[in-house]
């Protein structure tokens, strides 16, 4: 019989929260992270304002010590150790050094680069004939699996420790993998989550595509603007997200707050095509992929009271709603409320589907749904497809028995996960 799998701890670095108390009031209150940044400013960038999360001295070192941060420059893998570990602390397990690994216990922590700051730093010191001075800490820091093989080593997991990467899937992907793994009885509890290097390197590429709004650079927090008329592209982002998988028995064994149940989901591909391409989906793969999710975990499409979008604030949002609607078979006012997190953080790349996952534990907990912010002027496209009101733009309260959360991604790859009230 396959194990029920649960939700039972949050960690959290976004642009506009540091840690779950602050990310929540931050959600519910509508609270953008997006700031204008001179830097990009310096490099000419078409759009000068991004959402990156701000780290005190204090909170990195309540996860490195002074000798791991000497020579350190992997900010990526700073967000996905803190975030991680406020997950696995939220969850109520001890950080306790033990001899022995902890064979019950894994990680799957996504990213979509490691290190990138790092790495230039070390191509500088290589071309300036300095191999000796690079350290000895260059290789873990910008290695893909840099991030999971510094959590496995603080939290000395003995299960599977790996780090997976699908472009702004990699998230939601890594909560599925972990939850797979959870119920086949190869592991009693994973931490997934996902993070992402910022900053000009990484973002380069995005303003030369064009995909980047260039028209808020004089007021940040209005930049991003999912299903909104006025969307001029995204606003590049950066952070971490992480929940703590528990097999439901070792849950309840321990008598641990289980904050949600993840029910399952599908990962795909359109396989380029199509409609798909690198860059954009293949919507029959879209919408085979939500429609998998529901076969999956055993739900009609009528049972989803909310989405939790992909949603980046592009001409692709549209397309997404239609994606919904033939997927569910559902439009107008039978559509299930839909938001969007990226309008207060902005578009976090690998990181942004382990946010989002975040943002909708959240949501189905304490039943609430936080705002659409900067929708004001909803697409018309999307007001054809699906009744306004079921975008809201101001905190409600509301039942969440059941929630769709899905991530797109480059690659033309796709996941759904549905996450469902714990009841016991």
């Amino acid at each position: 019989m396959a194990n029920r799998v649960v939700v039972t701890g949050l960690g959290i670095v976004a642009p506009n929260g540091l840690g779950i108390p602050m990310f929540r009031e931050a959600i519910k209150n509508g609270r953008s992270g997006i700031k204008h940044h001179s830097q990009l400013q310096e490099l000419l960038f078409s759009c000068q304002i991004a959402g990156r999360p701000e780290l005190s001295a204090e909170l990195i070192s309540t996860c490195f010590t002074d000798l791991e941060l000497r020579n350190f420059n992997s900010e990526g893998i700073l967000y996905g150790v803190i975030a991680g570990m406020e997950a696995w602390k939220h969850a109520g397990l001890s950080l306790e050094r033990k001899e022995d690994p902890d064979w019950d216990s894994g990680t799957v922590f996504g990213t979509g680069t490691s290190g990138m700051e790092k790495f230039r730093e070390a191509i500088y010191k290589i071309d300036e004939l300095q191999v000796r001075k690079l350290g000895s800490s260059v290789v873990m820091q910008t290695m893909a699996s840099g991030v999971s093989a510094y959590l496995g080593g603080k939290l000395g997991l003995g299960n599977q420790v790996s780090t997976n990467s699908s472009a702004c899937t990699t998230g939601a992907e890594s909560v599925l993998m972990a939850f797979e793994r959870i119920q086949s009885g190869k592991a009693k509890r994973m931490l997934a989550g996902s993070t992402s290097d910022g900053g000009p390197y990484i973002w380069a590429g995005f303003d030369a595509m064009k995909v980047c709004t260039y028209k808020h650079n004089e007021t940040p927090e209005k930049g991003s603007r999912p299903m909104s008329l006025s969307a001029s592209g995204f606003v590049p982002a950066c952070g971490a997200g992480a929940l703590l998988l528990e097999s439901l028995d070792s849950a309840v064994e321990r008598g641990a707050t289980i904050y949600a149940e993840v029910l399952g989901g599908h990962l795909n591909s359109g396989g380029q095509r199509g409609t798909g391409t690198m860059t954009a989906p293949n919507s029959k793969a879209v919408q085979n992929c939500i429609s998998t999710a529901l076969k999956n975990t055993g739900l009609h499409a009528d049972q989803i009271d909310v989405i939790n979008g992909h949603l980046t604030a592009t001409m692709m949002d549209s397309t997404e709603i239609s994606n919904w609607c033939t997927a569910l078979g559902r439009s107008g006012d039978n559509f299930p409320y839909i938001n969007a997190l990226k309008g207060m953080t902005g578009h976090g790349l690998s990181a942004s589907g382990s946010m989002e996952c975040v943002a909708s534990v959240l949501q189905v907990a304490e039943d609430f749904l936080f705002p659409n912010i900067n929708c004001e002027d909803l697409h018309p496209d999307i007001a054809a497809q699906i009744d306004p009101q079921k975008i809201p733009l101001q905190y409600q309260s509301h039942p969440i028995e059941y929630l769709a959360k899905a991530s797109f991604g480059f690659g033309d790859v796709n996941a759904c996960i549905i996450f469902k009230k714990y009841r016991s």
